[in-house]
Parts: structure tokens; sequence; C-alpha cells
């Protein structure tokens, strides 16, 4: 009697340890997200106008948005959010949903952005309406360099 009665003790006390470690919490500190980097040059590779794909009726091969550290530089104008080079800022770095274009001169512009990975290459995903808000316009780039 004796026996069973240590046995029960020390499985009871083995139980008690195992909870006692397997309920401590661990300290996981969030990963940093890379801030992502626009620079490079970028072509459009689709675009639609109101729904319609503008792509297989316009070239936009010529077309391309050369993003610095500091700027961007249009080449090969189309119509687009702005009409000359300037600066641009990201609304978050890290998690961006909008990216500001600021001709030179000019007023600050602002659009919807995405930053997806399709088919493994990055592609940039602008929503714009250039002067007539009936017509909305959303050009996919990917990135020529």
């Amino acid at each position: 009697m004796k026996r069973i009665y240590q046995i029960k003790t020390l499985l009871l006390v083995m139980v008690v340890a195992l909870l006692a470690t397997a309920c401590r919490t661990e300290k996981v500190l969030p990963q940093k997200e890379a801030l992502k980097d626009i620079t490079g040059s970028w072509q459009v590779i689709k675009a639609t106008r109101n729904g319609t794909d503008l792509t297989a009726i316009i070239d936009f091969s010529g077309f391309k948005i050369n993003f610095t550290s500091t700027g961007y530089a249009l080449v090969n104008k189309m119509p687009f959010l702005v009409e000359q080079d300037g600066t641009f800022a990201l609304d978050d770095p890290e998690y961006p949903y909008k990216i500001t274009f600021t001709a030179t001169g000019k007023t600050p512009v602002a659009t919807a952005f995405t930053y997806p990975i399709v088919n493994g290459k990055r592609q940039l995903s602008l929503t714009f309406s250039p002067g007539c808000a009936n017509n909305s316009y959303v050009y996919v780039l990917q990135k020529t360099n």
C-alpha cells in the first residue's frame, strides 16, 4: 500500500512539473518587414480604363517610370497621374497602400498603390483618375532592369 502511495505521489509531482513547464510563454518578437524599394525602371504590362483593357489598343512599350531614391522621371509620356518629373513618397515604407507623386512645382497627387509578387516578379499597381473622375485607370507595371 505504501508503495502504491509513493508511485501516485511521484506521478502527481511529475504531472505538476510537466504542466508548470508546458504553460511557460515565450516572448516572440515581431519580424520587421523589409522596406519596399521601388527604385529602377518600370514598364506598363497591363493598362485598363474603366475595366476595358487598353494594352491591346495602345502601345505602352515606350512608356516607363524611372524611380530613384529621391524622385521619378517619366519616359515617353502617356496619360498618367502626373505630367512631369518630380518626387514621390509612400504612405508607409513597410506596408504601402498609397503613393504620392509631386511633380516639380505642382500640388502633390496621391493614388492607390499595391506591390504584389506575381509569378515570381514584383509588380506595381497604380489606380488613378487623371482629370475626369468618370475615367478610372489601372496601370500594372513590372521592373525592366
